[in-house]
């Protein structure tokens, strides 16, 4: 089969390499698409809490079919950016019709960030206000759309023009940019705050965004894709009563796989019905892998990109 090998830290190649050979329980996926996400790419610089021994085959998220021909989507850990791949059974999960190989494997880590942080965990409620950080990402974007679908308004904050727009096509209500007072923004958007705020971002964009919120304001911490964790003034949240909620998706979906597993059958019948159509990712040869992981890691990705190999 082919693969992107992370031989040494930093880079990646794509060579011939044998086949995995699914384990008890597992199953061979045929890969069709490969998500690429912001952690794959910190995983090949070395710089994640978890570093896999060399060489490895990066790639956390597949959409394929199975030796039965049905179409599936799966969260694999490593080594997705290949033909073939071996997941536990479990793991691999029907796709609807309506979802295809691309979106589908861009589907998972994204979507379901999004819906425990907003409604497990910042029960957000309709009518409410989101401020969304990084919107113009993938992580971003799935949150426009999730917050859309359970009733609230958005603001979609996000660097550039052409990721404000992919925002206001995801159903954002209003656009700013990044370098605007977000503050200032939010706060005369919103009619003095908003309800949440969904930080994926973190760095310098944190301190207004916390002061952008309303009496029982909650800040949603999602990640720190700007390199930098913030270092909040705690005043800011007891003055208002507002609440800090921190996310890590990736850990309780391991500790709580039946719960993980309802909730993405949830999404996915979502899709199923109309209710949820997810935005086309940019697709990308499976050779070019090391190209995109140096485009996401410096922002230069609007939305998510899928290698195809």
């Amino acid at each position: 089969m082919r693969a992107a090998i992370c031989e040494e830290l930093g880079s990646v190649v794509v060579t011939e390499t044998a086949s995995p050979v699914p384990g008890p329980g597992q199953v061979l996926v045929t890969v069709e698409a490969a998500g690429v996400n912001y952690v794959d790419a910190l995983f090949v610089q070395g710089r994640y809490q978890i570093k896999p021994p060399l060489p490895f085959v990066p790639g956390s998220e597949v959409a394929g079919t199975l030796p039965t021909g049905e179409r599936v989507l799966a969260m694999c850990g490593l080594g997705g950016f290949a033909t073939e791949v071996a997941v536990p059974a479990s793991s691999a999960v029907p796709i609807p019709d309506e979802l295809d190989f691309p979106r589908a494997a861009t589907f998972t880590q994204s979507y379901c960030t999004a819906l425990f942080a907003l409604r497990d965990r910042a029960a957000l409620r309709p009518g409410e206000s989101v401020l969304v950080l990084g919107a113009g990402g993938g992580v971003g974007l799935a949150a426009v759309q999730i917050a859309k679908a359970m009733g609230a308004r958005v603001l979609a904050a996000a660097s550039t023009e052409a990721k404000q727009q992919a925002a206001r096509d995801a159903g954002a209500d209003e656009t700013i940019a990044t370098s605007d007072d977000i503050k200032t923004a939010a706060r005369a958007w919103s009619d003095g705050g908003v309800d949440v705020v969904y930080d994926p971002v973190g760095g310098a964009l944190a301190d207004p965004a916390l002061r952008s919120l309303r009496e029982r304001g909650r800040y949603v911490v999602i990640g720190f894709a700007s390199g930098d964790i913030p270092s909040l003034p705690l005043n800011q949240v007891l003055l208002r009563n507002r609440a800090i909620v921190g996310v890590d998706w990736g850990a309780w979906s391991m500790a709580n796989p039946d719960a993980q597993r309802a909730l993405l059958d949830e999404l996915l019948a979502m899709v199923a019905k109309g209710d949820l159509t997810p935005v086309p990712p940019r697709t990308a040869p499976l050779a070019s892998a090391a190209g995109v992981l140096d485009d996401l890691l410096n922002r230069r990705v609007v939305g998510k990109v899928a290698l195809l190999p």
